[in-house]
């Protein structure tokens, strides 16, 4: 075979620094907006991006030569200072983690359809209760000590 042929497929998890509700109504739209543009800047593709005021959800499609870390790093670190340059908030932080599971394509919908309704999702349950729930659905193991 002379091609290599990927579909890798990403639900990324992460919040803001001390899961402070920094991300408002008014420019949340300009964020998502802004992080599929970094990942596009790094040759990824954003399926989904949503979240509610302490976190964000990305379903995204990275190359088989990205390294997960440095994708993260650098949406993070550009996403912040496009809110510190923009003046929409100017104490805004990420935290520094961040959780991450591959999606299977014949999921790719439904995740989306998650990630589409988190403002609607988080009239029930809490950033605390999902996330748990992410991690423990995606076999991930943890420490909760070091999680919030």
């Amino acid at each position: 075979m002379g091609s290599t042929n990927t579909v890798l497929l990403y639900h990324l998890v992460f919040g803001t620094k001390d899961r402070y509700p920094f991300i408002k109504e008014p420019w949340a739209d300009r964020l998502n907006g802004y992080l599929g543009g970094c990942i596009r800047d790094l040759h990824g593709e954003s399926d989904a991006i949503g979240g509610s005021s302490e976190h964000m959800h990305l379903l995204l499609s990275l190359r088989p030569t990205h390294c997960l870390s440095d994708v993260v790093r650098e949406i993070k670190r550009g996403s912040s200072a496009w809110l510190h340059d923009e003046r929409i908030s100017p104490k805004f932080g990420w935290q520094d983690g961040y959780g991450c599971a591959t999606v299977s394509p014949s999921l790719r919908e439904a995740v989306k359809k998650y990630i589409k309704n988190q403002r609607e999702h988080h009239r029930k349950r809490t950033f605390k209760e999902e996330y748990l729930d992410f991690l423990k659905k995606s076999g991930i193991e943890y420490d909760e000590r070091y999680l919030w």
